[in-house]
């Protein structure tokens, strides 16, 4: 194929590249780079066309495999490695460490008013809590379903009256836990 043979079955698909390039990258910026590096590579390579070829997918394959290599190089810049031992805070967001002794202590209360409940409310309770279904307990108690669904709000409106009684309502539990 001749030069000027090739130039214009490039210039024919210019319209097509540049559309397609915009569509690989989603900006016009970086599709006008693609499709001239997809110019220069064909120009470049013009001899390694075959004739009696698809020149359009030829073209085609050089600007995808352009933007997948660009692609790859840009995912492999923005990789850090830190091959260091972990004696700094090199990468870290914020120096800051949190505590958690207020959640810790919390909890412990939390945990102490769950066992001063009574047994018949408080073991459905933490089963439940623990995952089991509904029904699952009833089974292992040998309890009617509406039963166990009772003493499992029974259970829950104590612990809220309690919580409601050291606290003085919600909002400490509830900005403790955020």
């Amino acid at each position: 194929m001749s030069t000027l043979e090739f130039d214009k079955k490039f210039e024919v698909l210019t319209d097509s590249l540049n559309a397609f390039a915009y569509n690989l990258t989603k900006n016009t910026e970086d599709a006008r780079d693609l499709y001239q590096e997809t110019a220069i590579r064909a120009i470049t390579n013009r001899d390694k066309f075959r004739p009696d070829t698809n020149f359009k997918a030829w073209i085609f394959t050089i600007m995808k495999n352009i933007f997948i290599n660009n692609y790859r190089k840009k995912v492999k810049s923005n990789t850090i490695i830190d091959s260091t031992d972990n004696l700094y805070f090199i990468n870290s967001g914020s120096s800051m460490i949190e505590n958690d002794a207020n959640r810790n202590i919390l909890m412990a209360e939390l945990n102490a008013m769950i066992d001063a409940l009574e047994d018949n409310i408080r073991v459905p309770f933490v089963m439940h809590y623990e995952g089991y279904k509904y029904q699952e307990i009833a089974d292992e108690f040998n309890l009617p379903l509406g039963t166990v669904k009772s003493r499992i709000f029974f259970a829950r409106k104590a612990l809220k009256d309690k919580i409601k009684e050291s606290y003085g309502g919600f909002s400490l539990v509830r900005s403790l836990s955020a």
